[in-house]
């Protein structure tokens, strides 16, 4: 039904998806003429932030409905489904196309590669009406979004992550991942974040690489000289005050099983790509919602017993600043915010190192 060329051709944009920290859980397989696979893993072994696996899951469902949204630029109706049996840690989906005569493509291909992550500081500017009930829309039936816009909203939201952020940055499980995903001194990197695209200025950037050549040396900077200040100041207090609104997808049920996470993934995704599509920028603000998703499980995460102490209050801040209470299930928070394009981005593998041989 469709060429190898047109498969490949997907899958080269379908890449282009986003996923925690740039690590691409994912591997692609064309079956046949209709029909894709997508086989996922997750980090969970050694990523403090992939619980249970459910961020590699999100990221499943963003690559996913990227998939489903570059297909129809050849005039293909994609599904997917969760193959049988496939395990939690390594889920496989099959996709299946379909020829659509007529059908036009989806109005959100366009920004498939060009929807980036702006970790920086971004205007001010109010969200317009239009944008505002585009973003709403975007997730979906099953999904609600929250906005913090004025400027009391992002001062509370900004002292809020500036709490997360130290307990990111004491938490000794946290430090080998926060070494492996940064490429030290580069603009764009196919698999973690460059350097530039951080969010710190340049004389920060340095004293972070070499104070994280070891947690020895994080931990006496963090104990002795302030060491989580800078960072903390860059990349948490002034982005959350500098943008026009902190944006949060709430779920109407609690997401359980890897589909649910999947779907929540899709939701995600929408979202991102009508934000690029209104004419915004976005940043993710996941660590939040995954230290809520420790603390709401019991389930510890540190060798620290203040680690867990920390997140569970911030578990309960979160939940006061945001009036709901600790049943409700959260899928996505973010800031969103008018920007000059960022310098710096993470790029993706090849597709020629994403697909799996032939059987």
């Amino acid at each position: 039904m469709a060429s190898r060329e047109t498969l490949l051709k997907i899958l080269d944009l379908a890449r282009w998806a986003p996923s925690g920290d740039n690590t691409q859980p994912w591997r692609f397989e064309i079956a046949g003429d209709d029909h894709l696979v997508v086989h996922g893993n997750d980090t969970r072994d050694w990523c403090l932030y992939d619980f249970n696996g459910h961020a590699s899951h999100m990221a499943h469902g963003a690559l996913l409905e990227t998939l489903r949204i570059a297909a129809t630029g050849e005039g293909l109706v994609a599904s997917w489904a969760l193959r049988p049996g496939s395990p939690d840690t390594a889920p496989v989906f099959d996709v299946r196309l379909e020829a659509r005569p007529g059908l036009a493509p989806d109005p959100l291909l366009p920004f498939i590669e060009s929807r980036v992550v702006q970790r920086r500081a971004m205007r001010t500017t109010p969200l317009t009406p239009a944008q505002r009930a585009a973003l709403a829309a975007a997730p979906g039936p099953g999904y609600t979004a929250q906005f913090f816009e004025s400027s009391a909203e992002r001062k509370a939201v900004a002292g809020f992550l500036w709490r997360s952020a130290y307990v990111r940055l004491i938490c000794p499980e946290a430090y080998p991942v926060h070494k492996e995903i940064i490429e030290w001194h580069t603009r764009f990197s196919k698999d973690r974040i460059p350097e530039q695209a951080v969010g710190v200025d340049a004389a920060t950037a340095r004293l972070m690489e070499w104070v994280m050549a070891s947690w020895g040396r994080v931990k006496f900077f963090n104990t002795y000289l302030g060491g989580t200040i800078a960072p903390r100041v860059q990349l948490d207090y002034i982005p959350a005050r500098a943008c026009a609104a902190h944006v949060l997808i709430r779920a109407d049920v609690p997401a359980e099983g890897v589909e649910a996470h999947v779907r929540g993934g899709v939701a995600l995704q929408r979202v991102w790509l009508t934000a690029a599509a209104v004419g915004l920028h976005l940043q993710p603000q996941m660590t939040p919602l995954i230290f809520r998703w420790y603390a709401r499980k019991g389930k510890s995460f540190s060798a620290l017993p203040e680690i867990g102490r920390g997140a569970l209050a911030l578990a309960e801040e979160f939940e006061r600043l945001g009036g709901f209470g600790p049943e409700q299930g959260l899928t996505f928070f973010c800031r969103v915010g008018v920007s000059d394009p960022p310098r710096s981005r993470s790029l993706r593998k090849g597709l020629d190192e994403l697909m799996l041989p032939p059987r």
